[in-house]
């Protein structure tokens, strides 16, 4: 394997947005951590190519969410796993990084867990970021990927004891949106063309193609409603490519002006310009909370999708700073709730009460306490994380 005859190659797969900007930085702070003795391939997306990776295929075919959802792209997402499987064992990496998306990730690594199996243990190991949500919702599944992973990071700190108990090797890094920079504010409205003192809606509809359907005309009633209340009122929406021409098409009509970012760059700037925001359930909806944003959550996702999920999701674990505190410090609407009417008075009250926007700010404090490990960058754990894995990994061999 290339760990022992020279520079080892590592094999991340991240298969969305929020897991590219996962795996861009472990990208970088891999070679920080290595001194630069690291090769990386893999599958991922904007970011992860920025930092120089050529994906394998584009990550937009696995952004999909929902038992119904995931169904129509099966026998494509099959064929991709395939394809991905035999792309590793081509390339023969000392080591496997998958970032969420479980839905192909974790078939990737069960299929390369046979194999090794079958090669009497030689292959790559298996480290997996962004664990399962045993937490919210079937927590078997703790048990079931113990079987064929040889580690997992965590980003939260009630995470590692699920798979623990069933012998999983767990680390839990924190949360790199916990010591992310803060934005500006006054340079992201300066940018974009926002008066100074405009009321700003941040929108966030999502970043699968199958959110944005559903949530963005809900939202869009919303900032009708809005518009006609607040005077001189602005959207900021932040995308990615994906989804964005269907953003620009959803929003062309809406009542306020719409500014749309698809630079990350600007991102933390955004979220620094908004006076308040209303986001679809998923890591955006922490980044916000971290941001010190007053944040309402709201989501929707096929009916019989959701028939499904209510026998199985906990409702106190879809926001993760509302997890996290043990409280419901930020307002949600799932499914029936998620109307405009209810949506626009809980920001209504945001937008007047400067209470409750106090009260979300103190959240943010105490949610960043909880997810930062020692004053280190996350990333840079995990990247000190999977190299351990690999010079274990490494010893062993030269051993046998």
């Amino acid at each position: 394997m290339t760990a022992v005859s020279g520079v080892p190659l590592i094999y991340i797969i991240a298969g969305e947005a929020s897991g590219d900007a996962l795996g861009a930085g472990l990208m970088q702070a891999l070679r920080a951590e290595s001194g630069g003795r690291v090769d990386i391939a893999g599958i991922g997306g904007e970011r992860m190519a920025a930092e120089g990776l050529q994906s394998l295929f584009p990550i937009s075919e696995m952004a999909v969410m929902g038992i119904f959802e995931i169904l129509p792209k099966a026998p494509k997402m099959l064929g991709r796993i395939s394809q991905t499987v035999a792309d590793i064992q081509a390339r023969k990496p000392v080591a496997v990084v998958t970032i969420d998306s479980k839905a192909f990730t974790m078939r990737v690594n069960k299929r390369l867990h046979a194999a090794r199996t079958k090669a009497g243990g030689a292959g790559p190991r298996l480290i997996h970021w962004v664990p399962p949500t045993v937490w919210a919702w079937r927590p078997g599944r703790a048990k079931v990927i113990a079987g064929y992973l040889d580690h997992l990071l965590a980003l939260y700190p009630f995470e590692p004891p699920y798979f623990e108990a069933h012998g999983l090797a767990t680390t839990f890094i924190g949360h790199p949106a916990a010591v992310a920079r803060p934005g500006s504010g006054k340079r992201f409205k300066g940018r974009y063309g926002l008066p100074a003192g405009a009321p700003v809606l941040g929108v966030f509809p999502g970043s699968r193609p199958g959110e944005v359907k559903r949530l963005l005309p809900v939202f869009g009633d919303v900032v009708e409603r809005l518009a006609a209340r607040y005077q001189g009122l602005r959207v900021v929406l932040p995308t990615v490519r994906v989804v964005e021409e269907a953003v620009r098409e959803g929003t062309a009509a809406w009542r306020a002006p719409v500014s749309i970012v698809t630079d990350h760059r600007h991102k933390a700037d955004a979220f620094a310009a908004c006076t308040v925001a209303l986001a679809a359930s998923g890591t955006v909806t922490l980044e916000l909370s971290l941001a010190g944003v007053p944040t309402v959550v709201a989501y929707k996702v096929n009916a019989l999708s959701a028939a499904i999920a209510r026998r199985l999701v906990d409702p106190e674990a879809v926001v993760l700073t509302n997890k996290l505190l043990g409280k419901r410090v930020i307002p949600q609407f799932l499914q029936e709730d998620c109307t405009a009417d209810r949506l626009t008075v809980a920001i209504e009250r945001l937008f007047d009460d400067p209470r409750a926007r106090a009260e979300q700010g103190a959240a943010s404090e105490a949610v960043r306490a909880m997810l930062t490990v020692e004053g280190e960058d996350p990333s840079v754990r995990a990247a000190k994380a999977v190299l351990k894995v690999i010079r274990e990994e490494t010893a062993a061999l030269v051993a046998d």
